[in-house]
């Protein structure tokens, strides 16, 4: 099973900048996929970022598109979230996941990956 320990959450100003890191238990560059998630309070979690290994590709939603860079350090088994140009509707617990999958697959979809992390929290101040 694997274990997927987050760090990096802050409280940063509007514009500012945070790098999140996601380390995961065992090798999983080879069979996992990996994404990001946030959850802000009342609100349900959203995809924000994926990356997949096997091919280096990433996918981001719109809403992040241009400001948030996902990568992953493979001889660290980590995987980071680099955020940019922050707004306080970036505020939110962020979460890392890993999906058992070479490919991907429902990148998009909570529903769809398989082992998460406790998250860290994310505030933006306006």
């Amino acid at each position: 099973q694997v274990q997927l320990v987050e760090s990096g959450g802050g409280l940063v100003q509007a514009g500012g900048s945070l790098r999140l890191s996601c380390a995961a238990s065992e090798r999983t560059f080879s069979s996992y996929v990996m994404g990001w998630f946030r959850q802000a309070p009342g609100k349900e979690r959203e995809f924000v970022a994926a990356w997949i290994w096997t091919v280096s590709s990433t996918y981001y939603p719109d809403s992040v598109k241009g400001r948030f860079t996902i990568f992953g350090d493979s001889a660290n088994n980590t995987v980071y979230l680099s955020l940019n140009s922050l707004k306080p509707e970036d505020t939110g617990v962020y979460y890392c996941a890993a999906q058992a999958s070479r490919v991907g697959y429902g990148l998009g979809d909570e529903r769809r990956y398989d082992y998460w992390g406790q998250g860290t929290q994310v505030t933006v101040s306006s």
